[in-house]
């Protein structure tokens, strides 16, 4: 007959097996992907160009394609959304809603957009005055960002990941140009640059570019342990293509790169569907022009647009051949709300755009001119706060770092990322978590240019410096916790 003591041995010896058995079980690893369509409806503003025009057909629908990743202790999530710019305002509410329902905190999920100059807007007025009252399409779209997160969050499953980088330079060019030829200089402001943006092709005036491009395409794939292949994102530091017709929406080069990967992974098929996505890496000064030659072909509607998608798509493929699959890496992230001054404009400025608007009202141009869309930007800016606190980002999986920035960021800043972060391979997503406008470095607000002019950027000269700084501590911190501080 057992004793009362042997049974309660029996039971305490059973019960410590199983707590050291659990202690030595491995962490499992998982990934889960998944698309929310955001398309607007037709009517909204398109303002990829100078001027907005109405939405009059869909050409190719609009998504967020999310991807969850899941070491066992912590989740971390990526939302890419078919978007120009996406305020704060908006990303910060779809982030409240993934964390009251999933749990996941917003500082773990980055949410950016790609800058297709063919959607629909989801700005508000201003890009430095904090929106309170979001207008019906920010609401929907931040609705359907939390919930792509959640249906990524509810296909996660056992995964393997790994990730490669290889270059395709033929479709990066610096936009910014030296020039000798002073009147290609004048900018809205009664002054003379020292660089051009866009500059005529092939032009004789044309000296050199002043900037570097980043020819490399990086990317993670997440595949399920028996190969089938989940997810795969990718980073190239390339401006929308565009080549659109007249009043369409269409999500660019960037949603055509999904579709060619899915079916160069043989993935396009599947019942589970695989998401493929394409951010947009440091791409402030960069776009697809050669500048140094003449135009040479004369491509139809779209076609440009999957001409890079499929160089694109063709170089990942071919990399992804050869990359290491890992069942187990560990995954972090770390964020902080950095403070930067509001750039204002000065008195002069201000006298300078009341006489420009004077002329206007006296003899109005059958078209808003160039000095008039600034002198707009100006009044707007002038009630600006002085300072606004811009969330930065750092993620690590395994030995890969992904930073997150909240402007179009030039191709120098992300060089000088992937130089100086602490992991194996590094990149930048622009866009991500709100949409500040343009940032320069520096030396190239010294030069001058569109992207340096008040209404296009709108923080201090000295941003990129104190964001680059801010972006290496966090990578730090990531690398001191080893991935174990969540």
């Amino acid at each position: 007959m057992l004793t009362l003591a042997f049974v309660l041995s029996t039971i305490l010896v059973t019960a410590t097996e199983s707590s050291l058995f659990a202690a030595d079980a491995k962490p499992v690893f998982r990934a889960g992907a998944a698309t929310s369509n955001i398309t607007p409806p037709l009517g909204e503003a398109i303002v990829g160009g100078w001027r907005p025009i109405p939405a009059r057909n869909i050409h190719d629908e609009l998504h967020a394609r999310c991807l969850v990743l899941d070491d066992g202790q912590t989740k971390i999530a990526f939302v890419i959304c078919d978007n120009v710019g996406i305020p704060v305002e908006v990303f910060d509410l779809a982030k409240e809603q993934v964390e009251a329902s999933t749990g996941v905190p917003g500082s773990h999920v980055l949410m950016a957009s790609t800058h297709t100059h063919s959607a629909t807007t989801a700005r508000g007025p201003s890009k430095v005055v904090r929106e309170t009252e979001l207008t019906d399409y920010q609401k929907f779209l931040a609705h359907r960002i939390s919930d792509g997160v959640r249906r990524a969050i509810a296909q996660l499953e056992p995964a393997r990941i790994g990730w490669g980088k290889i270059d395709e330079p033929s479709e990066v060019f610096n936009r910014r140009w030296h020039v000798n030829n002073a009147s290609l200089l004048a900018n809205p402001f009664g002054g003379i640059d020292q660089v051009r943006m866009n500059p005529p092709r092939g032009s004789d005036a044309l000296d050199r570019p002043a900037g570097p491009t980043d020819p490399e395409v990086s990317f993670l794939s997440v595949q399920s342990l028996e190969g089938r292949p989940i997810a795969l994102l990718a980073n190239y530091s390339l401006h929308y293509v565009g080549g659109v017709r007249s009043g369409d929406v269409s999500a660019d080069y960037f949603g055509y790169f999904a579709k060619f990967i899915a079916k160069k992974l043989g993935a396009d098929e599947q019942e589970t569907p695989f998401v493929g996505i394409l951010s947009n890496g440091t791409s402030g000064d960069v776009n697809n022009i050669n500048f140094s030659q003449p135009r040479s072909k004369k491509y139809k509607s779209y076609e440009k647009m999957q001409e890079v998608a499929e160089k694109v798509a063709s170089r990942v493929h071919e990399a992804h051949q050869k990359i290491e699959f890992h069942d187990w890496v560990p995954v972090a992230a770390a964020e902080k709300r950095l403070p930067l001054k509001v750039r204002k404009p000065t008195a002069e400025m201000i006298e300078h755009f009341a006489t420009v608007m004077e002329k206007e009202r006296k003899n109005p141009p059958k078209r808003q001119s160039r000095e008039a869309i600034y002198a707009d930007r100006i009044e707007k800016v002038i009630n600006a706060p002085d300072e606004v606190h811009v969330p930065l980002q750092a993620f690590r999986i395994g030995d890969l770092g992904i930073a997150a920035i909240p402007f179009e960021t030039f191709a120098e800043t992300g060089l000088e990322i992937k130089d100086r972060a602490p992991f194996g391979q590094n990149f930048t997503i622009e866009l991500a978590n709100g949409s500040y406008g343009y940032l320069p470095t520096p030396g190239q607000h010294r030069l001058g240019g569109y992207e340096t002019w008040l209404g296009s950027n709108y923080v201090e000269k000295e941003a990129t410096t104190k964001i680059v700084a801010t972006l290496l501590d966090l990578f730090q911190t990531l690398q001191l916790d080893n991935g174990t501080e969540k």
